[in-house]
């Protein structure tokens, strides 16, 4: 399989590595890490945390990749690995801050965990993208995740232009959905 010309959550590359192919499960790592990071960043409190969070991720795809059931639900995967190490690290920061400290920051500044907390919108989102169909959730992440072009998502996928919009549209119009039924349970 020549890796070197697929991205790093290409149903190819995913599916050689789930059958224990080391140049695929190496490339898939290597192809994750910059993505794992970005959104570890985003949802952790401190930049300690999310490259921690980002490893811990990494580590899981290299030892377990073997026992997730679909190619294309790596990246959904992947990103409730970081969430789930995000929240962890968090709970564990609070409960490492004395009650006096506790109190203290937060009549001053938001703490690290109300930040967290405060980040955590994105795992709504990204719960609601991994209830996507595959076409569409496929077309999302490469598109808004991933930040392709129109053109190379509709490229890679072999999808005309109008296709690939139309999949987006309905992508973005299910998640816009999901998360204000969520709104309306919540209220």
């Amino acid at each position: 399989m020549d890796v070197v010309e697929t991205t790093w959550s290409d149903e190819r590359l995913v599916a050689a590595a789930r059958g224990g192919d080391v140049q695929s499960i190496a490339a898939l790592v290597s192809g994750a890490h910059p993505h794992v990071q970005r959104f570890a960043r985003s949802l952790c409190a401190t930049p300690e945390d999310a490259e921690d969070a980002a490893q811990e991720a990494l580590i899981v795809l290299y030892r377990k990749i073997g026992t997730l059931r679909a190619t294309g639900a790596l990246v959904s995967w992947m990103f409730r690995i970081i969430r789930h190490e995000c929240i962890r690290r968090a709970h564990a920061m609070k409960r490492s801050l004395p009650p006096f400290a506790e109190a203290t920051e937060a009549t001053v500044a938001p703490s690290a965990e109300d930040e967290v907390f405060d980040r955590l919108e994105a795992a709504r989102v990204a719960d609601a993208i991994a209830a996507l169909p595959a076409d569409q959730r496929q077309v999302l992440i490469m598109r808004d995740v991933q930040g392709l072009s129109g053109r190379m998502v509709a490229d890679r996928l072999g999808l005309g232009t109008a296709a690939m919009k139309s999949r987006l549209h309905r992508a973005r119009a299910a998640v816009q959905r999901t998360l204000s039924d969520l709104e309306g349970l919540d209220g």
